[in-house]
């Protein structure tokens, strides 16, 4: 695998990536890539509708869905950036938003 050096430098592409899991794995780059695409799907069944809304990778990452509810639109709020002017806030559907937190394991990585 490739050395990560300062801060400067690019991220790995999808091919580097494959590339390196294939080396360290002995998998071919086709494999790797039915792996990463396997991972993928796991992950939309269990953050979406009908999934319990959460995926962990162990030690590394948990993905969790947060259902936000509709808000109702909101006259003549306080500008924070102007004060003693008013502002309208729009209407927001509900919606989900996904989160991805990193786990200790990850976090002690850094």
């Amino acid at each position: 695998m490739a050395a990560q050096g300062a801060a400067t430098a690019k991220p790995m592409t999808k091919t580097e990536i494959h590339t390196a899991l294939a080396e360290a794995t002995g998998l071919s780059k086709k494999e790797i890539g039915g792996v990463l695409e396997e991972l993928g799907n796991l992950i939309a069944e269990n953050v979406g509708k009908k999934g319990p809304g959460v995926f962990n990778l162990p030690g590394l990452l948990k993905v969790t869905v947060v259902r936000k509810p509709a808000t109702p639109a909101k006259k003549g709020v306080p500008n924070p950036f102007k004060p003693g002017e008013l502002m309208d806030v729009a209407a927001k559907q509900a919606r989900n938003v996904v989160k991805v937190r990193p786990l200790k394991a990850l976090k002690d990585m850094v």
